[in-house]
């Protein structure tokens, strides 16, 4: 059972998954399909200007690592490279890994490092009490913030229960 720790300070609680996302795709698909099925049970709102979903993005950053090595394969160099949507993280690897000028600068050629990268994407979710909270969703963590109400907190564990990716 997912179980989410509450922290100290503002209200929020942390469920650290047994095993990290495999790869992008995976946890695209972990995202995407909170986004459009809203297992949680969002409402979408209105303020004075502007229409608002029931969830949300506000912000996602996909790092990407990668060694530099010689013809000897010894490392000689490290580097990351941060982007802001899934497609940028995919065509970006490859434009760092086949960069000759790079490979130039480094005197080694790149090597992507999959197992190292990072991924995290910040929902806010509209409760149907009228509360919002954030849902951040990152490669190995699963956080639930900005909240008063702990039947939020509850309502997210069990959805992390039903998903088999966030044991």
């Amino acid at each position: 059972m997912a179980h989410f720790n509450q922290r100290a300070g503002t209200k929020s609680a942390v469920h650290r998954l047994k095993n990290p996302f495999p790869d992008i795709m995976a946890f695209n698909a972990v995202v995407q399909s909170s986004i459009l099925k809203n297992p949680l049970g969002c409402t979408s709102y209105h303020t004075v200007k502007k229409h608002y979903r029931p969830v949300q993005k506000v912000r996602e950053m996909y790092t990407a690592k990668f060694v530099y090595e010689d013809a000897m394969q010894k490392r000689i160099g490290a580097g990351h490279e941060t982007y802001d949507s899934v497609e940028g993280y995919q065509l970006g690897i490859a434009a760092v890994i086949s960069n000759m000028a790079n490979i130039a600068a480094h005197r080694g050629k790149a090597r992507h490092l999959p197992d190292a990268d990072h991924f995290s994407v910040i929902l806010k979710c509209h409760d149907p009490n009228g509360e919002l909270y954030f849902l951040s969703i990152a490669r190995d963590r699963v956080t639930v913030s900005s909240y008063s109400d702990d039947a939020i907190r509850k309502r997210v564990e069990d959805w992390a229960d039903s998903v088999p990716a966030l044991e």
